[in-house]
């Protein structure tokens, strides 16, 4: 799954609870329980495999992905202060809820593809469900979409 998603429902949990103890053992939770929705990501690791690095195509999608899940981030970690606390929250959880996608990046980009690196890469490729774009990004956009409606009501 892209990383906003992640991150909407990282910080949906970290609204709602309030409670640190819960939301942020619960957003990094929710990260693997995510990957379980059929989605559609970049293909970093076939394309990693046959080209020996991801297509700039699926680094550019990747990027975009990361600078809106910061904003967002950011966007909502501002919007409930004065609360410092739970604007702190925010941060971490949305953190956590894609700490399990960012240990990978050394294994993409920094050709660092063995040890813990290596079996977490397997991991999670076969936690992953993936579908066709279309209906893997609709998914998503659902995700997103019903985090912002639970963190707004």
């Amino acid at each position: 799954m892209l990383e906003t998603p992640h991150v909407a429902l990282g910080i949906a949990i970290a609204v709602k609870s309030g409670n640190p103890w819960v939301a942020i053992p619960l957003s990094l939770a929710s990260h693997f329980l995510l990957d379980k929705v059929p989605h559609w990501n970049p293909h970093f690791y076939s394309e990693t495999q046959k080209f020996g690095q991801p297509k700039k195509i699926s680094t550019y999608i990747a990027i975009a992905d990361e600078v809106i899940a910061i904003a967002l981030t950011l966007f909502l970690a501002y919007k409930f202060m004065p609360d410092v606390n739970k604007s702190f929250l925010i941060l971490v959880c949305s953190t956590l809820s894609v700490l399990p996608d960012q240990i990978k990046i050394p294994y993409f980009f920094y050709n660092i593809r063995f040890g813990l690196i290596k079996k977490w890469v397997d991991f999670e490729r076969k936690i992953q469900i993936e579908i066709k774009p279309f209906w893997g990004i609709v998914t998503q956009i659902c995700v997103v979409v019903a985090s912002l409606f639970w963190i707004f009501n």
